[in-house]
């Protein structure tokens, strides 16, 4: 029920694509070594999905500038924040920040809300405002993948030396 409510309202910002994602292509026969052809970045806008497939029933790509207003309209559902990441990549030279939602409530609905940003400048602005929260799970992206979060009170080191000018999950990080 809440889902089919915040669905219509995040539709009215964030429509469906007008492509729908492209899947992983597998290539060569089974007797042969298989590759696996990542699918290329999917345009932004929000699609349902499967809860048992995915773990999740509403997935939005945005814009980093729409990001406070998609999340407002979460923290305005009721909805807490589950966690904060990043993901490389690196082919494609971008970086993106994933937020998962989720409610108290026995209406399950969880929601993840995806935005890309340039790998040479990768700056989201801060949640922290609109979830206190999520201050340590910024610091912590911030830590792993070096995505910088515009406004944040303290982004200082969580897990690494205050030193470290490295970011270990980003796949081009040599130890």
């Amino acid at each position: 029920m809440i889902c089919e409510k915040l669905k219509l309202t995040l539709q009215t910002l964030f429509p469906e694509p007008t492509s729908a994602p492209l899947e992983a292509q597998s290539v060569g026969d089974d007797q042969d070594k298989k590759t696996i052809t990542p699918p290329p970045p999917r345009p932004d806008g929000l699609l349902e999905r499967e809860y048992s497939v995915h773990g999740y029933h509403l997935d939005a790509q945005i814009a980093p500038a729409q990001l406070l207003v998609a999340v407002s309209m979460l923290d305005d559902a009721d909805f807490f924040i589950e966690s904060i990441t990043g993901v490389d990549w690196i082919k494609d030279n971008q970086l993106e920040v994933v937020y998962d939602f989720s409610r108290y409530d026995f209406d399950l609905c969880r929601v993840v809300i995806r935005t890309r940003v340039d790998r040479k400048s990768p700056v989201v602005p801060t949640i922290t405002e609109i979830y206190p929260g999520a201050n340590w799970h910024e610091r912590e992206t911030h830590d792993f993948f070096g995505i910088k979060f515009d406004g944040h009170p303290h982004l200082i080191p969580l897990l690494l030396p205050e030193d470290a000018d490295f970011h270990p999950l980003l796949k081009d990080f040599k130890a």
